[in-house]
């Protein structure tokens, strides 16, 4: 395709018995269902959540003062609201936005809510579901302007590679993961082993705002424990602060991670490994990254000395600069600060629809807004080259 216009972040927002059937028989009772309640509306019962009713989006592309996206309406129906829908309407939607392609993250009821079953097997019978059904029943349709995003279990790094072995299999563009590849909330060196698979597979690898986002009932917690492990763990007594917490602390949402990637020393194991934060803005990562060198400066000696960090061998700021891509919506300053300070070559532009943040059907006065006085070329980057480049959608 010759593409113009992609969102490089959307989802799907599903009926999850369009992927549930194909769960095995041993694992359906497990699985989410949906119901119907006694005011009509829908909902999906799953174990070890709070029932979660699915809500159309048909307020999505009224005005702002006309919608009400948190309102159930009985006799709304769910399928044909948007983004709710087929592949076929999908594409009608794409039209009506001016947008060739999107890249299909899933939906609310998706990964933090299925972690919601406690047996893994189960669990992960649920997700090669759905990547399956991504590929084979959807995506299919119109491989070119449908990007599925394959979803990795979060349990361990064996299970991990599996999945992403099997999402490249499928053809799907991109994996999501929402822990470290060993199933834990900081690096360990178990998880090089999904790095390197990644990197000889081609697959790009994307984080959706932050691990644990959006936190979906009792699915996975959005913090649980420590950032990092310390070669020396400091007596507690004496409060030495998390360093990587505090090398982060001018962050935003999924810069953390990043953070924890750099002292883990993956992107010097790794330099072919690039990573992409979708829906963050980008207006404060200049000074994230500034800040990282700054705090870096001053903390580094006495935390190599208290808690055995190893120094860098670069800057934190060059690393962020050369391995990660970051997501955006409307965000006009932030696109004239990215321009001056930290170039366009590594933000993509993206509608968020269905979701609250999404201006569909309007996208391209957005778009007007986001890059007035901005050179076509740089445009051109944040509403397509980049994507293209990152998820190689140009390559057979």
């Amino acid at each position: 395709m010759k593409y113009r216009c992609i969102s490089a972040d959307s989802h799907l927002e599903v009926r999850p018995d369009n992927y549930t059937k194909r769960v095995p028989s041993k694992y359906q009772d497990r699985a989410p269902k949906v119901i119907v309640l006694e005011d009509e509306t829908l909902a999906v019962l799953q174990e070890g959540q709070p029932l979660e009713r699915l809500i159309s989006n048909i307020s999505c592309g009224l005005p702002y003062e006309e919608r009400r996206p948190f309102d159930p309406n009985p006799g709304e129906n769910y399928e044909n609201s948007p983004g709710t829908g087929s592949p076929e309407q999908r594409l009608r939607e794409q039209d009506a936005d001016g947008v060739d392609a999107e890249v299909l993250f899933p939906g609310n009821v998706g990964p933090g809510f299925w972690r919601g079953i406690r047996n893994d097997d189960a669990y992960k019978a649920v997700v090669r579901a759905y990547n399956d059904w991504l590929a084979e029943e959807y995506c299919a349709h119109a491989p070119g302007r449908l990007i599925g995003v394959g979803v990795i279990p979060v349990t361990n790094v064996n299970d991990a590679v599996e999945e992403l072995e099997h999402c490249a299999d499928l053809r799907l563009k991109a994996i999501a993961i929402d822990a470290f590849p060993d199933g834990q909330r900081f690096p360990t060196a178990n998880d090089d082993k999904f790095w390197a698979a990644a990197i000889d597979l081609g697959m790009p690898v994307t984080i959706h705002v932050q691990f644990g986002f959006p936190r979906r009932g009792r699915g996975i917690p959005a913090s649980p424990g420590p950032s990092f492990k310390y070669p020396r763990q400091p007596n507690p007594e004496h409060h030495v602060p998390d360093i990587v917490e505090r090398f982060n602390k001018y962050g935003f949402r999924g810069s953390i991670h990043i953070t924890q990637l750099i002292w883990a020393g993956v992107f010097d194991r790794f330099p072919k490994l690039n990573i992409y934060v979708a829906e963050v803005q980008i207006g404060w990562i200049p000074n994230w990254m500034d800040q990282l060198d700054n705090e870096y400066g001053r903390q580094r000696f006495w935390a190599e000395r208290v808690l055995g960090l190893p120094q860098l061998s670069r800057f934190p700021s060059e690393y962020a600069r050369e391995h990660c891509y970051w997501g955006f919506n409307r965000n006009p300053v932030g696109v004239r600060i990215a321009r001056h300070e930290m170039g366009v070559d590594r933000v993509m532009w993206a509608s968020d629809f269905p979701h609250l943040e999404s201006d569909w059907p309007n996208s391209r006065r957005v778009i007007e807004e986001n890059f007035a006085g901005v050179p076509e070329g740089e445009k051109y980057n944040m509403i397509a080259g980049n994507a293209i480049r990152f998820f190689h959608l140009n390559d057979a």
